[in-house]
């Protein structure tokens, strides 16, 4: 038998509208990296919420307009190819969270943060949690709707670019992703600054 699946936390501070954010996309060879920041009402629960690696696309896309539909105040951001070449990915899915939160329509008083990396928003005190999208229902939700718009993006870009099969991987380096970009090239929405191509092995 397998573990029960542990409840997600509501919050870290209780009594205060509190963020959840959380990225999307840092390891694809191609596309956006996408952010979301979610602000969750007290007494929010849902048995199906989950960091989003955990949860099939159909669940995503279930929890997708509940959590749209519940949260106080929700946004999504993303930061394109060309700046996670100048500024590279870590920077840029920090850039992508800060862009959610400003989009949110109630000011947060407190931040939590997937990962271990943020750099300070505004005046509002932040707290940077390992795993957090399997931790905190608000950092849950901020993946699942980051990762569902990312992939909305992607099988958009897909239809333009038909061979590298993004509607299946995202962008990210898959053998089939790998061995398209060796027949056909790259296109505008590689990111340059990774390694496109496996390094040839050395008998």
């Amino acid at each position: 038998m397998s573990a029960p699946k542990r409840a997600l936390k509501p919050f870290m501070l209780e009594g205060l509208p509190e963020a959840g954010c959380d990225e999307a996309g840092r390891g694809p060879l191609a596309g956006p990296v996408f952010a979301a920041a979610v602000i969750l009402p007290d007494g929010f629960s849902n048995p199906l919420l989950n960091d989003s690696k955990q949860l099939s696309a159909q669940q995503r896309e279930e929890l997708r307009p509940l959590i749209e539909r519940e949260a106080l105040a929700w946004a999504v951001a993303s930061v394109d190819v060309e700046e996670i070449d100048r500024i590279n990915i870590l920077k840029a899915a920090i850039k992508a969270m800060h862009l959610a939160l400003d989009g949110l329509s109630v000011v947060p008083k407190h931040i939590i943060v997937d990962g271990n990396r943020f750099y300070n928003y505004r005046d509002i005190p932040h707290h940077c949690v390992v795993k957090g999208d399997a931790t905190y229902l608000s950092i849950a939700a901020a993946s699942v709707l980051a990762k569902t718009y990312r992939d909305d993006y992607m099988r958009r870009l897909a239809e333009e670019y038909p061979q590298y099969g993004w509607e299946r991987n995202a962008g990210y380096p898959t053998e089939e992703h790998r061995r398209a970009i060796e027949m056909y090239g790259i296109t505008p929405h590689h990111r340059r600054s990774f390694r496109l191509l496996k390094e040839p092995e050395l008998f």
